[in-house]
């Protein structure tokens, strides 16, 4: 099925029709298993890994025995930096060397984009404009765009065909508003976004085979 994306101006009114390629945006085939490996490459390759403990050999202190090896009826003891004693290194732990990295072919990354993009499309929640040209950074402007279009309380993702430093300005004042070029367009902020507000000239770059 091949999706028509609906162009408006800044006055809500529709001026034109993008057509996605049907051959790259299509929901026949969509397949949620590689649409998931992707979120949890994503996810995966962010996490941090700060959990780290300390062994025995890394404890501060006098390595003497605790006591002498025999005639005192306990157990026969070593340091204090024993991982059975409170306060020693502990044995097994974590040591904050883990890898969590994932790896996904690009041809991959790339058909799990356009299936996401096809089940936006498919659910209406892209919405296309002709162009975003503010003079100046304004926040207010951008508020006042986004009510004019409908998506006031939405989480939206702005996203431009390329860096524009007026508009960032404008929108990350903006609360659930996020801006994006197209080429960093990911599977977290797409499937945590209620709507997608491209550019025309940023669609024509997504239509793009690459």
């Amino acid at each position: 099925m091949a999706y028509s994306i609906d162009i408006y101006d800044s006055k809500w009114k529709v001026v034109s029709a993008f057509a996605l390629d049907e051959k790259l945006f299509c929901d026949e085939i969509i397949n949620p298993t590689l649409i998931h490996e992707y979120y949890l490459l994503q996810m995966s390759n962010a996490r941090n890994n700060p959990a780290k403990t300390k062994g025995r050999w890394e404890i501060n202190g006098s390595g003497k025995k605790l006591y002498k090896q025999k005639g005192t009826g306990n157990a026969r003891a070593g340091g204090k930096s024993s991982p059975t004693r409170k306060g020693g290194g502990v044995a097994f732990g974590p040591r904050g060397v883990q890898n969590f990295t994932k790896l996904m072919t690009k041809k991959a990354r790339k058909i799990a984009l356009q299936w996401l993009i096809s089940m936006k499309a498919k659910d209406s929640e892209i919405v296309g404009i002709q162009s975003l040209d503010f003079t100046a950074p304004k926040t207010k402007l951008a508020a006042d765009l986004l009510t004019t279009l409908g998506l006031a309380s939405k989480k939206i993702v702005v996203v431009l065909d390329k860096n524009d430093e007026t508009l960032k300005k404008s929108f990350r004042n903006l609360a659930d508003v996020k801006y994006l070029l197209v080429d960093y367009l990911n599977p977290y902020d797409i499937m945590h976004a209620d709507k997608l507000l491209f550019t025309e000239a940023a669609l024509t770059l997504l239509n793009t085979t690459k």
